[in-house]
């Protein structure tokens, strides 16, 4: 069979070896308790790394796992987490469903007001040619430093981690918004304004029936790179800050050693940011098109 046109049948073929792959390779040998004397094997049965069995025999504590986990642990650890992934067992150990929800709710706060002003900040700079020339400089400047350079200055600022790890993605969104709107407006055809000179349009109708239409394509290709650094910036924003969401539950499944904990959690993430590219990727279609 060829695989023209059904490219989807190589990626299950390459998801199948990949998961065949790391199955072999993370097996777990078998327990062998050969040149082990008796009280090393009490003091390993006693600190869980092994298990008695019926027969007096003794095994590795499956709970207990040495090395990477294979994809059978991960999806059993996976079906475990979301049995019940709205429960709330105390202020820090709340289901992964609240979690989502939490990072989710941070990245909007943080991207939606970031646009809404870069894009207003923006177009008045890609309108006035003086002033996108005054303001270019610091804007590529700023543009470069990573988000979490700002955290710490952030959190002092305004003394909240929930807040500081909004501004985070609000910084994280900020300037490639403000630089392709910038680049957009003041890319626009001449045609264009002089047509609205024309038909005497008002300052809010040119901008809203020329200025923003004519810009959509670049202010969107702004847009989405803002919506890929402010996903890649608010998980480590929620680890260094023990905020509850998708980065707590990496880093504290961390520091209890649970790898498989910490490849749910970076599963989870990656299925959140395919669910909200694909709604971004929808929108941006809505508004985009070609001269």
């Amino acid at each position: 069979m060829s695989l023209q046109g059904q490219p989807w049948l190589l990626s299950v073929a390459l998801l199948a070896f990949f998961l065949a792959v790391w199955h072999v390779v993370t097996l777990q040998p078998a327990f062998d308790p050969t040149g082990l004397t008796q009280d090393q094997l009490m003091t390993m049965e006693f600190n869980g790394d092994i298990i008695r069995t019926e027969q007096g025999s003794y095994l590795y504590n499956p709970d207990k796992i040495r090395g990477i986990p294979g994809p059978l642990i991960l999806a059993r650890k996976t079906v475990e987490e979301l049995s019940e992934p709205f429960h709330k067992k105390g202020t820090n150990d709340h289901g992964v469903g609240h979690l989502v929800v939490y990072t989710v709710t941070r990245f909007a706060a943080g991207f939606m007001s970031a646009s809404l002003i870069a894009v207003c900040i923006g177009i008045l700079i890609g309108l006035s040619r003086p002033l996108y020339q005054a303001l270019n400089p610091f804007i590529q400047i700023l543009k470069p430093i990573s988000p979490l350079a700002w955290m710490p200055l952030l959190l002092y600022s305004v003394q909240d981690p929930t807040w500081t790890a909004i501004l985070v993605v609000f910084m994280a969104s900020l300037w490639p918004t403000i630089a392709n709107t910038a680049f957009g407006v003041s890319s626009i055809r001449k045609e264009y304004i002089q047509v609205a000179r024309l038909l005497q349009l008002s300052w809010t109708r040119r901008l809203v029936m020329v200025i923003l239409p004519a810009a959509a394509p670049t202010i969107i290709a702004g847009l989405r790179i803002s919506f890929g650094s402010a996903l890649v910036a608010v998980v480590p924003a929620e680890m260094l800050l023990g905020e509850l969401g998708m980065g707590y539950l990496t880093w504290i499944e961390w520091n209890n050693l649970n790898i498989s904990g910490v490849m749910f959690a970076i599963l989870i993430v990656g299925v959140v940011g395919i669910v909200l590219d694909s709604g971004f990727n929808r929108l941006a279609r809505l508004v985009t098109y070609t001269d």
